[in-house]
């Protein structure tokens, strides 16, 4: 059987006959199987031409640049290429193993691709090392070739990293070492997640269908999802707590070596953004948590009949809210027709992505949690991957992910090397997608009370988007900045959770024992840190955004399109300048948080 292919447990059928025939990918884009004879061909050929480019111009790229800048073209060419073919097939061996994460083959494969690309790219390394190391003026002369100058968007990013370039063996080592190091341990932390199960009234759950019981809308099936988190967690804290310290440690040594100032500041250097601008948006954030989730929690849980709300009551359904599943054909036609009714370009893109193989859906045994949009390569495209089980916060997922993917597919066109967009940029489509999704079906409201169900709805999400984003990078940042001190008990790492869970959700919600384990499935801690306040950047850009666009007369597809259109080749400063929007700006980030907090005005005056 195809290491794609999935064999449904009884939970997952009868949740599949829910929500209909769910698509799987067809990842044959890329490669027909993990035994295709193109993976073996494409690796040797990686490594040989790897060698040879190293062997060809290491060295040589300051005499290119000054005295011959077509052969540095040729080079930077030759280097895209190459960047491409691994990229191809590294995404493959990702998206395999993410399709089934416990499957000794797919753990294998993506193991020992990780190993081989590594080893060809070690190759490749001295290439940006030595780009930096040209001189300025040397290479300012250079870019008034036009050939290079298409590559200045790349080249300019690239030397905004050389002050925390080390000495080229140091690199190396830092490059080889990360599969046994970083790469790793987030390996066994993606394995474990994924192998974990949790017992239900007598039936062992995987994670996706547990989190999914603190949607549902019987409170004892909630607290049942809950107790299930909470105990399967605990019993793992010794290896989340090892996984984390380690992680943050490694972090610590590598920043130290390359002289970065602040915890954080490697994420904002790869971000393209900086320090000042988070922290405008961090402290715009935190100083209106009392006008936003306190003043939201406060109202829900008179909604639900309550004083106070446990924990696991935070995401409930509202009383006599629609808690049907939504089957995915509606899901589908839904985020299109949101889609089409913005762009009939932007849905034809994502309609790509239905007809042709690209998404894959059910939740089921060993598949990756939670949702992505992988972008893969620009001679290849998107994939998005998502655990859908019918929930009308999976229709939002399924708009955001296709956000994602659309901006991806339009950035493409840059090239390996300038179609990835920072983060922080990165999510300005997907949070787009799902503020059109949600305004065609505030449209179609033909009650008060479902006008109330989707306000609510709304608010949660970008109060989840916002509010508990900005909450997990102060978590993030008070456990880097502890574990400089020593390494973290369980129970420091939890009181550390507890402490910014209770500051951002408020008194309206009572902090559950068991919740401080909570830390422990969160994997953008692992994967990428600091990575989450790029949610909360996107959602308030997107609501300034937003409000240009409900005020444009003509014009604003276009602009928007042509920032998606950018990829990375320009700032944000320079992205949002068409719209008259600036990030810098800490009126900015007020009046983003202005929309969520008129979303909560509106839902108070439905109780008057």
């Amino acid at each position: 059987m195809p290491i794609t292919d999935v064999a449904y447990t009884a939970a997952n059928a009868s949740a599949s006959a829910d929500v209909g025939l769910l698509p799987e990918w067809n990842l044959q884009d890329l490669y027909a199987g993990l035994d295709a004879p193109e993976v073996a061909r494409d690796l040797k050929e990686a490594l040989d031409r790897s060698k040879t480019f190293e062997a060809s111009y290491k060295g040589r790229l300051a005499d290119l640049a000054a005295g011959n800048t077509p052969g540095l073209v040729t080079a930077i060419r030759a280097y895209e290429e190459l960047e491409d073919g691994l990229g191809k097939l590294i995404s493959y061996a990702g998206l395999v193993y993410a399709g089934n994460t416990t499957d000794p083959a797919a753990q294998k494969f993506y193991g020992d691709i990780q190993e081989k690309i590594t080893a060809a790219s070690t190759h490749l390394l001295f290439f940006t090392l030595e780009m930096n190391k040209i001189d300025d003026a040397v290479m300012d002369a250079a870019l008034s070739d036009a050939g290079l100058a298409h590559y200045r968007p790349w080249i300019d990013d690239l030397r905004k990293d050389k002050p925390y370039q080390l000495e080229d063996k140091v690199e190396q080592l830092f490059h080889e070492k990360s599969v046994t190091g970083r790469g790793a341990w987030n390996r066994l932390f993606d394995e474990t997640m994924a192998s974990l199960t949790f017992e239900v009234d007598g039936e062992a759950l995987t994670l996706e269908p547990t989190l999914n019981l603190l949607q549902d809308a019987a409170s004892n099936k909630r607290e049942a999802g809950f107790q299930a988190l909470s105990k399967t967690f605990a019993d793992n804290q010794r290896t989340f707590t090892l996984i984390t310290n380690t992680l943050a440690k490694d972090k610590e040594i590598s920043d130290r070596w390359r002289g970065f100032t602040d915890i954080a500041d490697s994420r904002h250097l790869a971000n393209r953004v900086e320090r000042d601008v988070v922290d405008a948006l961090v402290d715009a954030v935190r100083e209106a948590y009392p006008r936003l989730s306190h003043r939201y929690y406060r109202m829900k849980a008179g909604w639900l009949g309550m004083d106070r709300m446990n924990i696991w009551d935070r995401n409930a359904p509202l009383p006599k809210a629609d808690t049907r599943v939504i089957p995915w054909v509606e899901a589908r036609d839904t985020v299109l027709a949101a889609y089409g009714g913005f762009s009939g370009e932007m849905a034809e893109i994502a309609q790509r992505f239905f007809d042709r193989g690209w998404i894959d859906a059910p939740a089921r045994p060993g598949k990756a949690p939670g949702a992505f949009a992988h972008p893969t390569v620009p001679s290849a495209h998107p994939y998005v991957l998502l655990n859908y089980q019918g929930k009308t916060r999976d229709v939002m997922t399924l708009a955001h992910e296709l956000g994602h993917g659309v901006h991806q597919v339009l950035a493409a066109q840059n090239g390996p090397l300038m179609a990835p967009t920072p983060l922080t940029l990165a999510e300005t489509a997907s949070v787009f997608g799902e503020m059109l999704t949600f305004r065609a079906l505030l449209e179609k409201a033909s009650t008060p009370k479902a006008r109330k169900i989707l306000l609510a709805s709304k608010a949660e999400d970008m109060i989840n988007t916002v509010v508990r984003q900005i909450a997990f990078y102060s978590f993030e940042r008070k456990l880097h900045e502890e574990r400089r001190a020593g390494e973290l008990t369980s129970v420091q790492i939890g009181e550390l959770w507890m402490s910014v869970q209770g500051e951002s959700l408020g008194p309206a919600i009572k902090l559950n024992d068991g919740y401080e384990t909570f830390w422990s499935y969160i994997p953008h801690f692992i994967h990428s840190p600091f990575y989450v306040y790029a949610y909360a950047f996107g959602d308030c850009l997107v609501n300034s955004l937003y409000a240009v666009y409900e005020e444009a007369e003509s014009g604003f597809q276009e602009k928007y399109f042509g920032l998606l259109k950018a990829g990375g080749t320009k700032h944000h400063s320079e992205l949002l300048a068409p719209f008259g929007l600036d990030a810098s700006d800490p009126a900015f980030w007020k009046k983003g948080l202005l929309v969520i907090e008129r979303l909560i005005d509106e839902l108070e005056a439905l109780e008057e």
